[in-house]
Formats: structure tokens, sequence, C-alpha cells
């Protein structure tokens, strides 16, 4: 399987070259269902199976097997949206300087792209039956909460042992086994305009209201236990000499377990319904959209399979945990043994100049992912 796959490695690049040059933002239907397009007819080359799940917004997602009515019991979930506008491949597109690849979303994550199809198309040319066993997500709206994709992958999920999330590895051979919940809220204020100079004392701020409550916000954080609600953006007011009628303020949130999702949304809720400026009146929307991906025995004995897989392989593999949010909170979520991380190591995602591929990993990445089927298949 190794030389096999080392004797691909141009190809490989090849392939990351074409899709990285391909615009795929969350909102850019045409470019995702392009990348889509491009993927489906690699994957049917080697006889699979695939299934899409067309969208009227976003992009159509991709359901793959080996064989139409199997029920294999491995998840994998990529997805191929990208947080980068249209028209940023043509500014810079593909380019390798050393052993990096760079170009938008070459990390996040359009190397795990190829990786999961040649790790398919390695175990093709093994003859291993570990083929049959494998479930692909290819979903289209993950950068923006997985909206439309939630559902497909939590039905994929049901009755899987182990799901494996093919974001970005981490430096020095890391793969991830826990992450935080996010959350995004909106606190929208209204109060009442008035002229700042001619009537000021008939008007009600809502800024000054919102000021309150932000503060209040402030002091939920809770570093020492991994909970943080930042308050990313804030506008209101109509002009310079208006008391300003309405304020918003968008909300991040990050969680460490379940039981801070419910106290910190009981606490948001609190904040929203106290008034300080007397006639103002708020509004807050959103929730926890992502669970957090909590270390369970199960992931616990799904690393160390992984981490004996990669020790044959030559490759040192060990944990690590993250602040952000990912499509492994859906398969965590539900009880499954779920590992992240297992793409290709890269770092900087989202970054307009840093973000990379390590080239000497997709090989190994590749290589680390089939045999981990092969292994979770015995």
């Amino acid at each position: 399987m190794i030389d096999y796959l080392q004797s691909q490695k141009q190809e490989m690049i090849y392939l990351l070259e074409t899709i990285v040059n391909i615009d795929s933002n969350s909102y850019d239907k045409d470019g995702v269902d392009q990348v889509g397009a491009l993927l489906k007819d690699k994957f049917e080359e080697i006889g699979m199976h695939v299934k899409v799940h067309r969208q009227a917004e976003h992009g159509n997602h991709l359901e793959i097997k080996a064989e139409r009515e199997s029920e294999p019991k491995i998840l994998i979930v990529a997805h191929m949206d990208t947080v980068f506008p249209k028209g940023e491949a043509e500014k810079r597109p593909f380019s390798i300087i050393g052993d990096k690849a760079y170009g938008p979303g070459v990390n996040d994550e359009k190397a795990s792209h190829v990786q999961v199809l040649y790790a398919m198309k390695a175990l093709k040319e093994s003859g291993s039956p570990a083929i049959r066993n494998v479930h692909i997500i290819f979903n289209s709206d993950e950068e923006i909460g997985s909206v439309s994709s939630k559902a497909l992958i939590e039905e994929a999920a049901a009755e899987k042992d182990y799901s494996l999330i093919v974001e970005c590895g981490r430096p020095n051979d890391g793969v991830v086994t826990s992450r935080k919940g996010v959350g995004h809220f909106t606190m929208n204020v209204q109060g009442k305009s008035a002229h700042s100079g001619v009537e000021p004392e008939i008007g009600v701020s809502a800024i000054e209201e919102l000021s309150h409550k932000l503060i209040r916000l402030q002091k939920l954080n809770d570093y020492d236990h991994g909970l943080t609600v930042n308050v990313g953006l804030i506008k209101g007011g109509t002009s310079v000499n208006t008391v300003p009628p309405h304020a918003e303020a968008e909300i991040d949130v990050r969680i460490k377990n379940k039981d801070q999702g419910m106290n910190v949304t009981k606490s948001i809720n609190e904040i929203a319904s106290e008034e300080t400026v007397e006639g103002t009146r708020t509004e807050l929307t959103g929730s926890i959209s992502r669970p957090p991906m909590e270390r369970t025995e199960g992931t616990g004995k799904l690393f160390k399979t992984i981490q004996e897989t990669g020790k044959e392989l030559g490759f040192p593999i060990h944990e690590v945990s993250t602040g952000g949010g990912s499509d492994a909170a859906f398969t965590a979520s539900k009880g499954i043994p779920t590992i992240d991380g297992m793409g290709p190591i890269g770092e900087f995602s989202h970054s307009e100049t840093e973000e990379y591929t390590d080239l000497n990993s997709l090989v190994d990445r590749t290589l680390l992912l089939a045999k981990t089927i092969e292994r979770l298949s015995e």
C-alpha cells in the first residue's frame, strides 16, 4: 500500500491543485458543486456509489459507499466549502514553496478530499475488503454551521461504530480527541430616537442599554474552565446627533461540556431579559449550534488504535484538544467514538497568506487513514 501511494503522490498533488483552484465559499453554490462533481467522478471511477443530496441554497452534499445497500461501520466526514470569497483562487492560486502547498482552503480542507479518495484507491488496489466498511459524507456548509448537512451526518452516524473526521492534522502528527462546542447569539436592543440637542430627554438610548449588557457578558468568561464568551461585533444608532433607537451585538460562545452550554445559555438569556435603561426592549436569538466533542472512554480506545497503527507505520501520533468547532460534534454527541484531525498536516486555516498543507504528510496521512480503516474493520 505504501509503494502504491508513493507512486501516486504527483497525481495527488495535481488533484489538490485542481480543487484548490476552484472557489468554493459556503455561499458559492456553483463553486462547491463544481468541486462536488469532480469528486463524484473520481469516486465513481474506482467503482464506488455516489448519492448526490441536492440543495437549493447551498452546495449539494455527497454520500459515498462501496456498495449502494451496504451498512458500513466507519463514518468519514469532510467538508467541501471554504471561508474564502469568489475570486480568491484567481488572486492567489495553488502554489508550492519547499514542501508546503499554499492556496485558499488547501488545509481546510481540500487536502482531505484527496486523502480520502486515495485511501479508498489504496484499499481497492490492495484488495482489502475494508473498503466496504466505509461511509463517506462530503458536505457543503460546515463553515456556516452545517445548517443543511447536520441531519444527513446524524442519519449517517446511526449504528456506526466509529467516526473519523478528516479536518487537518496537527503538527508533529497530532489528532484531535476533544473540541469545544460552539454557540452564536444575537442581542438586539430597541430604544427610542430623539434629537440629541433639542430634546434628548425624551429619547431612550439602545446603545446605553447594550453597553450595560456587554459588561455583564464579558464577565461570563471562565478561561480556566474552558468557557469563552466573545462579543465580536456591535452596531447601533442612526446618526451622531440622534439618541440611538437600536443597537445590536453578536456573541460567540465556546463551551467545554454540555453543562457549560446549558448554564451559559441561561445566563445570556437572563442578561437579555433584565432591563437597566427604562423603556428599552431586548430580543435575543441564537443557540449552541454545535455541541462539544468531549473525550470519552470510547474515544480514548479509538485513539489508542490509531496511535498503535501510527507506531507501526513510524508516525508518533499524539492527541490534542482545540477550541474550534467541527462536524465531529454531531457524531460525538450521539455517543459514537470520534477522532478528528485525521487529515493531512497543516496550519493557519482561514489565513489569507499563511494557510498551508505539508506535502510530506499527504501520503503518510493517507496511509494512516487506510490502515486505520483496515484495523477497525478486522
